[in-house]
């Protein structure tokens, strides 16, 4: 039988506008990251960024510096 997947849904603290940062650990070990720049940059770590939306289990974050916005997993986010 195939397994059902329950969709991803924010914590309370998630939601547009909340102010987040990068989890290392989470990013670290995802597919987006082997897809991405083998180096990240610090800043996603560091935070804060700001959820413009989220739609489904990603968010779109955009970031307090001329860099173009980003969708993140939602997994992958933490409060600031």
């Amino acid at each position: 039988m195939a397994e059902t997947s329950e969709p991803v849904k924010a914590p309370a603290a998630l939601k547009k506008g909340a102010l987040v940062r990068v989890n290392r650990e989470a990013y670290s070990q995802s597919i987006e990251a082997a897809a991405s720049d083998s180096s990240p940059p610090d800043y996603i770590f560091q935070g804060p960024g700001e959820i413009l939306t989220i739609k489904g289990e990603y968010g779109q974050v955009r970031w307090r510096m001329p860099v173009p916005d980003v969708w993140l997993r939602l997994d992958q986010l933490e409060s600031c």
